[in-house]
């Protein structure tokens, strides 16, 4: 007896092993507030305090590149540096006098997180650091920040300026949505040609260090003051899906970053829907032909959970009927992609062919037809 009970005993003990060697186990993180955040599907997979407002640091020049790169696909006006745009702390060493065009200072912002080009761009787009201040902070309630508060375009603290693990999140995402911020973001350097001095050419290399560290990062920004502490945003694809991390006054952020982006990855899979290539139809009333073929313009690329790709519902949402005449390319319907209740995304449903309205019929003729599609 005492025999069988120890073999028990040990296949069970076999069995949690394994158990626990295929489960992925949540990574530890020594930052005072962080999230992992796919925009893929906007579900946050871990976190700690995600909307406690804290001191961001220089990573709110997130919002001020993008705001800077924005207006120079405008319009990439020539600056000169002048007095009133110097600033403390980390720079990309600009004298007075220095011109050269509104998206260097991008590249300065990002690569080298420099505060005189964050101040160089907010006097040159706003014509004041207050007025630049409410163009951050209405940018950043289109965006759902509710955590934030944006007062220097910098990041150096001063009263009220915060934001918190979430907010960036979902800044960083935007971010990755503008071309020339993605492309900017992702590089380890960067040059910058000075118009004045003419001939000045200037090489800065990106704070970024997770770019070399972890071959799947495509970006971020760094940040740090006494009172901030480490901060990092940082972005992260793999296999046809994107994670986002931030940590905010973390003294481990390099190796966070990894540990939450390896158990992320350990997590996710994208799958793509087949519905591209089905036909449908709908009864068509009062037209030349009796049905109008519809079809599916694109298959979607959802990214969920590993492994549960067989639990997706999809649901068809289309009228019973459709009253000529139908456009060519009219959407008249969805398809939905929902997991455990929740919209994973939709694509729509449009008319394959035109069908033209029917030469007009008797008043009876006409309920007649009305009343057999009704019932179909």
């Amino acid at each position: 007896m005492k025999k069988l009970t120890s073999i028990l005993l040990c296949l069970i003990m076999t069995a949690l092993c394994m158990f626990s060697a295929g489960a992925a186990s949540e990574p530890e993180a020594s930052a005072s507030a962080f999230v992992l955040y796919c925009p893929d599907n906007g579900s946050v997979l871990l976190s700690r305090a995600p909307h406690a407002k804290m001191k961001p640091a220089s990573t709110t020049k997130l919002m001020t590149s993008l705001l800077t790169l924005e207006a120079a696909s405008k319009g990439d006006s020539l600056l000169t540096f002048t007095r009133e745009m110097t600033a403390e702390g980390s720079s990309m060493y600009l004298k007075y006098g220095d011109k050269l065009r509104l998206s260097d200072l991008a590249v300065g912002m990002m690569m080298c997180s420099g505060n005189d080009a964050a101040n160089a761009a907010a006097l040159t787009i706003s014509g004041s650091f207050e007025k630049f201040a409410e163009l951050m902070n209405s940018r950043a309630k289109r965006l759902g920040m509710a955590d934030t508060r944006f007062v220097t375009p910098s990041g150096l603290d001063a009263e009220g300026h915060c934001s918190s693990a979430f907010d960036l999140a979902l800044l960083m995402e935007e971010g990755l949505k503008n071309k020339a911020f993605a492309e900017l973001t992702s590089q380890k350097s960067a040059s910058v040609s000075f118009e004045e001095p003419e001939g000045k050419r200037v090489s800065y290399r990106n704070h970024n260090r997770l770019l070399t560290l972890y071959p799947d990062c495509i970006g971020g920004k760094t940040g740090y003051t006494d009172a901030a502490g480490r901060c990092l945003v940082s972005a992260a694809r793999r296999d046809g899906v994107t994670l986002i991390c931030v940590t905010l006054d973390d003294r481990d952020d390099w190796n966070d970053h990894i540990r939450l982006y390896d158990y992320g990855f350990s997590r996710l899979e994208r799958v793509r829907t087949h519905d591209s290539s089905e036909s449908f139809s709908l009864p068509c009333v009062g037209g030349e032909r009796e049905s109008v073929p519809l079809s599916c313009g694109r298959d979607l690329d959802l990214v969920i959970e590993k492994g549960r790709s067989k639990n997706i519902e999809r649901r068809v949402i289309r009228d019973c009927f459709l009253y000529a005449p139908v456009e060519r390319g009219e959407e008249v319907g969805r398809i939905e992609y929902l997991l455990d209740g929740r919209k994973l995304g939709s694509v729509s449903l449009e008319a394959r062919e035109s069908v033209k309205r029917r030469a007009p019929r008797g008043f009876f003729e006409r309920i007649k037809e009305w009343w057999r599609h009704g019932k179909e």
